[in-house]
């Protein structure tokens, strides 16, 4: 397999970046907390790991893949060591649980539990930031999404400009978004018939940082960079990442690289994943970096 290597400037920056970290405050158990959608038919279940501090901080919407939020009662870790790094830079996180709270398992695979999810997920991102914005634990105007594939897909949606999950009294959008490897990332899939926007259309005022692997075969990059590109011509407040050699869910922790035929496509292919170690690494750094710039500076 082509493995990619980062600089020795790049990996001595993210073991600084943890070893500060790392001298926080221990990592508390999450906080389970109730909130309804924007319609009042669903009650959202979510989970808040606090920052250390007592004054109103800055916080992140946390929207998990295609297959859930975690498995036997406990949150998958490559969200919960996520929420934890975030938690401990000063953020106070809320990951929405779109998939339990709706008693739904695994929609990656094609059914029609997925086109619930699609269509439901982006309200869910935006009752979550309804649901911060009321805490007094929580700057209001100071709220950003992170979305992991088909999260990082529901990122996508939420923020594009003619989103119509957005609320029409919304006084405070999102102030910055982070997508990792996220699906439907392509003109066409960000096209009629599956929104309701032009070919070529695709923008957002939020800004943006996705994050992608190069080999991925689940998520590709190439139709994504391509999206990406495009707005960025268009002065859309997007950047990107590439990481060459790294598959689908690069960023867990010390998930070995594997093939996941219980999740073959339509098109046949068998989807990869596993943990790029060089990759995960820059991405921790790049991520709290990007934030700041938005929520905390």
């Amino acid at each position: 397999m082509k493995r990619w290597r980062i600089g020795l400037a790049a990996i001595a920056a993210a073991i600084v970046w943890v070893a500060a970290v790392a001298h926080g405050a221990p990592a508390a158990p999450p906080e389970r907390v109730t909130f309804p959608t924007l319609d009042g038919g669903t009650t959202l279940t979510g989970f808040v790991f606090r920052p250390a501090t007592r004054e109103p901080s800055a916080a992140l919407v946390l929207l998990h893949g295609c297959t859930g939020l975690g498995a036997h009662g406990r949150i998958f870790p490559v969200y919960r060591s996520w929420a934890r790094l975030l938690a401990e830079a000063g953020y106070l996180t809320l990951m929405v649980d779109s998939a339990g709270s709706r008693h739904i398992g695994q929609t990656c695979t094609a059914s029609p539990d997925r086109r619930r999810m699609m269509r439901a997920r982006p309200r869910d991102a935006y009752a979550a930031l309804r649901y911060l914005q009321t805490q007094p634990s929580v700057r209001p105007d100071r709220i950003g999404a992170v979305g992991w594939s088909q999260g990082g897909a529901t990122v996508l949606n939420t923020i594009a400009l003619q989103s119509p999950a957005r609320p029409p009294d919304l006084k405070q959008d999102f102030r910055a978004a982070v997508a990792f490897y996220p699906g439907r990332c392509s003109d066409k899939m960000q096209s009629r018939p599956f929104v309701n926007a032009d070919p070529g259309t695709w923008t957002t005022a939020v800004p943006l940082l996705v994050l992608l692997g190069e080999s991925d075969n689940w998520t590709p990059a190439a139709p994504c960079t391509a999206l990406l590109t495009e707005a960025k011509a268009r002065k859309a407040p997007v950047e990107f990442k590439l990481y060459p050699g790294a598959y689908h869910v690069f960023d867990a922790p010390n998930l070995p690289v594997r093939e996941l035929p219980h999740y073959r496509m339509a098109n046949g292919v068998v989807p990869i994943s596993g943990t790029d170690a060089a990759a995960r690494a820059d991405a921790r750094v790049r991520v709290p970096q990007f934030l700041r710039r938005y929520l905390r500076e």
